[in-house]
């Protein structure tokens, strides 16, 4: 399946210039990825859940090639990063999964804009819907605040507590 670039703001990755302070948003299918922008997306990817949570996983699940690839771009570098799936890929419904942020760029609201650009991400390209997560059990209020609610699935991922949350459509 291809998808359209979907991009808020000018700038691409590794290409410095005039940086604003909010990020550029972009949202890529699998195989529009220029190699530099995937092998900067696995390398934070691992950064974060593999060094910071010290957690050995297996982070390339074959489930990169069906995902639309969300990248929050600042000053040249990858601060924020999700992969958005639709309906029927991990969950009945849409979802979006390894939301991260660079660990310098915590603390100022970045999260909060990632989880709100997936959001609307899903809607502009499948259309508004109900969207459901496997969130860490640590994250559910940061969830809750974008309207997500704990549908009482909880469950060990990689020895991370999880629960699943659904936001209506």
């Amino acid at each position: 399946m291809t998808f359209k670039l979907w991009s808020i703001g000018s700038g691409v990755l590794g290409h410095g210039g005039a940086a604003s302070q909010a990020p550029v948003w972009r949202l890529l299918a699998f195989e529009d990825l220029r190699v530099f922008e995937l092998y900067e997306a696995l390398r934070l990817r691992s950064e974060v859940f593999v060094v910071e949570q010290q957690c050995i996983f297996h982070d390339m699940d074959g489930a990169d090639p069906k995902a639309m690839h969300l990248l929050g771009v600042q000053h040249g570098e990858l601060q924020a990063y999700a992969r958005c799936f639709e309906a029927g890929v991990k969950f009945p419904e849409a979802s979006f999964g390894r939301v991260l942020t660079r660990q310098s760029a915590r603390g100022k609201g970045l999260g909060h804009v990632l989880v709100a650009q997936a959001i609307s991400a899903i809607s502009q390209v499948w259309g508004p819907q109900a969207i459901r997560i496997g969130a860490q059990m640590q994250l559910a209020d940061f969830y809750a605040k974008h309207g997500f609610v704990d549908i009482g699935t909880h469950y060990l991922e990689d020895g991370i507590p999880h629960l699943e949350m659904l936001r209506p459509a």
